[in-house]
């Protein structure tokens, strides 16, 4: 098996810091390698010295030149393009023979034309399109999002951006590095299914076990300045680590052993002449032993949520509730206030245009929680999760129904909004001290302490904290409050594996009630026992377990796919995503007139574009070609709409 990537005696520093030395491994062609560890042992330096980003501070990093390495912007700038467009230009050369008809057409240069178009017939260009839109309808754009200017779109939304760019860039090696940050359930669990159909070579830095578990055929291991490579997924590397680390230990027991036999030897005769000898024998012995080391057991992370001051049994209750937004009244907009919005980047979530008119997102839920609740809510986002959180919460008033709650009831409520809205300059002692007037100095520091901020770290501003710090920091603000009720909505990005880890055990040893929105398999699975699906417009209980919802996507999915499958030659989004809403009911006729539609213009548009392949067709001139064109590009639009009215059928039938 050939090396893809191969490392000899590599070291790299950052600054100062030595983060990796002596690496001497290989990686070879079609390996989905999972790197893992603690934050700040070099993962993402690792990856920028494989782009070639930074140097090696000693030895070589060999990729060879031929390899097409594809990886996501950090960044995105405030472009005009739309998503469809940007995502497209992730396939260079594609996106290039586009652009050159493009601009033969409007300069009817006929042999431009020609040449542009045959480029895109052999690059399987004019699928290009309908490629570029299953990644964003994937990753959970709706297809009124498809031709929305990047600009426009949020930030954790042009992540996902930057995400399908590189999935659609052509690639023998791909980097992904934590991926699944920014992204719902859903397009998690369609991200996995489209990484484990991917040819190439994929390297994946990710704190989220389950993703690792579901891809990685290797993992490779960042820790203390070194790179290690074992086989499996990662839950046969905790199983291969938890082994070598006992053998270390066994090993330097029975060294330690040994050494303590020979020095009392050396000790008892060394003064004596008959046995000054043996003695020296035994000094040299223990010379040449190898020192193996102690097993240096890291600390495991321990955190707790304090038991409640009051538990009542009936804590929460939403009654006939129509969640959303309204518009600002005219003393809001008079103040200057902000209206309340989601953060979701889909367009049908902007509050509506005018005055006076309500955005619904949810109607009719009812949600009623109690002392034990453990409830994981599914869906894709700009579904409603969120939405339904934050009137659980409070923070948005009902637009119709009823919210209840107990007069115990203490709520804990993580969100996004929760880490950024941590004070500039301030320390964690000061965040807690804000809401622990007249505590005890001392007694803040030891409960700090319980969350990994130790010491002096207590005391340093939050300013030069990452955004696993962070997000720790704001979890233990929540807890010190005792709070019975536990609203998390993703509180695990940012996090490592071990913080993920003791956030579960954390969770699972509360004694109150937990509604949890989090994209994290693994902490779900361990902490909720009830499961609710929010989307088109309806929070309802799901029957089933992760698996079970998982199972379920991928069968709605395929079953969309299927039924569409032969019929997506134009490069339109509406020909490659569900519509966002309910539909109405349609009946078997209108379903099957529909069907015959589609073939029809399918057929069209082949015809049409083996017309424009056929060299014959440029002996007749510019105005014959610009004809054929401007024809093609009229059936392909009728094709998308006839494909997005079939799917809206469809998914009503």
């Amino acid at each position: 098996m050939r090396a893809m990537i191969a490392f000899r005696d590599f070291a790299l520093r950052r600054g100062e810091r030595l983060l990796l030395s002596k690496v001497d491994l290989a990686l070879h062609a079609g390996w989905r390698v999972g790197v893992i560890g603690r934050n700040g042992t070099g993962k993402s330096s690792l990856f920028a010295a494989i782009r070639g980003e930074v140097e090696a501070d000693r030895g070589d990093i060999d990729v060879p030149t031929r390899v097409r390495i594809a990886s996501v912007a950090q960044e995105t700038p405030a472009l005009d393009d739309t998503a469809l467009d940007f995502v497209l230009s992730g396939d260079a050369e594609v996106h290039a023979a586009i652009q050159a008809e493009a601009n033969a057409f409007a300069n009817e240069d006929w042999e431009a034309v020609a040449e542009a178009h045959q480029r895109l017939e052999a690059l399987n260009g004019y699928d290009a399109g309908a490629r570029a839109g299953k990644l964003l309808h994937g990753l959970g754009f709706t297809p009124d999002t498809h031709d929305r200017p990047v600009k426009a779109f949020s930030g954790g939304w042009r992540v996902r951006l930057n995400l399908a760019r590189a999935l659609m860039t052509p690639s023998d090696l791909l980097l992904l590095d934590e991926p699944t940050n920014h992204l719902d359930l859903d397009a998690v669990l369609w991200l996995e299914q489209w990484l484990l159909k991917y040819p190439g070579t994929l390297l994946l830095i990710s704190h989220d076990r389950e993703f690792l578990d579901g891809l990685s055929t290797h993992t490779l291991h960042l820790h203390d300045g070194t790179a290690k490579l074992y086989t499996g997924d990662y839950t046969a590397f905790e199983r291969q680590r938890a082994e070598h680390l006992r053998q270390q230990q066994i090993a330097h027991d029975k060294e330690q052993a040994e050494r303590a036999h020979l020095q009392s030897f050396i000790d008892r005769f060394k003064a004596k002449a008959s046995k000054a000898k043996q003695a020296q024998s035994r000094v040299k012995r223990l010379e040449k032993l190898a020192g193996t080391e102690a097993v240096r057991v890291e600390r495991a992370l321990r955190i707790e949520f304090p038991a409640p001051d009051r538990l009542p049994h009936a804590l929460l209750r939403l009654a006939d509730a129509d969640c959303g937004y309204r518009p600002l009244s005219d003393r809001e907009r008079g103040e200057g206030t902000m209206a309340a919005e989601p953060s979701s980047g889909a367009s049908r979530h902007l509050l509506p245009e005018g005055e006076g008119k309500m955005h619904t997102v949810l109607h009719g839920a009812s949600f009623i929680l109690e002392a034990g609740d453990r409830v994981a809510l599914l869906g894709p986002n700009g579904a409603g999760k969120s939405t339904l959180v934050k009137s659980l919460v409070g923070e948005l008033e009902l637009l119709a129904g009823e919210r209840s709650s107990h007069p115990d009831l203490r709520i804990g409520y993580f969100a996004q909004h929760t880490v950024e809205s941590l004070r500039e300059g301030a320390s964690p002692i000061d965040h807690l001290a804000d809401i622990a007037p007249g505590v005890a100095t001392q007694q803040l520091r030891d409960f700090l302490g319980k969350w990994s901020f130790p010491g002096n770290r207590a005391f340093e501003s939050v300013d030069s904290f990452s955004g696993g710090e962070r997000a720790r920091l704001a979890l233990a603000l929540i807890a010190w409050r005792k709070p019975n009720v536990l609203l998390l909505d993703e509180p695990t990005n940012h996090l490592d594996l071990d913080m993920r880890e003791a956030l579960a055990e954390a969770l699972a040893d509360f004694d109150g009630a937990i509604v949890l929105v989090s994209h994290d398999r693994h902490l779900i699975g361990l902490v909720c026992e009830t499961f609710w699906r929010v989307a088109d417009g309806q929070a309802q209980p799901f029957d089933g377990d992760l698996d079970a919802y998982a199972a379920w996507l991928r069968t709605r999915d395929a079953s969309a796919d299927g039924k569409a499958g032969g019929k997506r030659k134009a490069a339109e989004p509406a020909a490659v995503s569900k519509p966002a809403g309910k539909a109405r009911k349609a009946n078997p006729v209108k379903l099957a007139q529909a069907e015959s539609r589609v073939a029809e213009l399918d057929a069209r548009v082949k015809a049409l574009d083996a017309a424009l392949a056929d060299p014959g067709s440029y002996d007749a001139g510019g105005e014959r070609l610009a004809q054929l064109n401007r024809e093609r590009e009229a059936a392909a639009a009728e094709l998308a709409e006839a494909e997005a009215e079939w799917l809206t059928l469809y998914d009503a039938a």
